[in-house]
């Protein structure tokens, strides 16, 4: 029988529950019998704005889905030579599985808006299923830009793929200030995460009063 493979892809800086509970719902939604998390590369000019080493990215990631069989983690984007390309990300993986599977590119909302900027588009949406985790009850934007450059077709499949999530309110960037503001990110991210985050430091950490973390 034929396996369904979802890649999901990010800076997950740091990785919360939010990214874990989208994945899960689409993976239920779709039968996927495999998610692998794709922490992105880390560039220069990216750290000073404080975007975490990539190698504690992917150990975070790593951490948040230990022991979850429907989880796996790959470094590839992380330590490709070159841009990270998705087109070319998916032409690795599809040298690495077998050729039955079917794989899934899952994106947010707001990289479906932006999806005729990405490289080698019409190439990419022949390449592999691409599905949008959606907000419930938000709206969703135009795709002419898109449409002008994959057909109508093409674009009405992406439009059916376009899967109604959780609406998890919580961000990235909402847990890296909690952490200068030394305040807890406790429920935001699994244990281990926070440990992790407090054991090396990262995103300003200092040492909490005993009981707020």
């Amino acid at each position: 029988m034929a396996s369904r493979v979802a890649l999901y892809g990010g800076s997950f800086n740091p990785v919360h529950h939010g990214h874990l509970i989208i994945a899960r719902s689409i993976a239920e939604a779709l039968d996927i019998d495999e998610v692998i998390l794709l922490p992105s590369h880390a560039p220069p000019h990216k750290l000073a704005q404080g975007l975490a080493k990539t190698e504690h990215r992917t150990e975070m990631v790593r951490l948040a889905v230990a022991g979850d069989s429907l989880f796996s983690v790959s470094d590839h984007d992380a330590t490709c030579v070159g841009p990270s390309y998705t087109v070319r990300t998916i032409e690795h993986f599809r040298s690495q599985l077998p050729d039955e599977t079917e794989i899934v590119w899952i994106i947010g909302a707001d990289s479906l808006l932006e999806l005729h900027t990405w490289y080698e588009v019409a190439k990419l949406v022949t390449s592999c299923r691409i599905v949008t985790a959606h907000r419930p009850g938000s709206p969703l934007g135009s795709l002419d830009p898109l449409k002008g450059m994959i057909g109508e077709e093409k674009t009405r499949r992406l439009l059916d793929d376009v899967i109604d999530t959780p609406h998890i309110d919580i961000s990235s960037t909402q847990i890296r200030n909690r952490v200068k503001e030394n305040r807890s990110i406790r429920y935001l991210v699994p244990q281990n995460v926070e440990e992790y985050i407090q054991q090396h430091g990262l995103y300003g950490y200092a040492d909490q009063p005993t009981g707020t973390s």
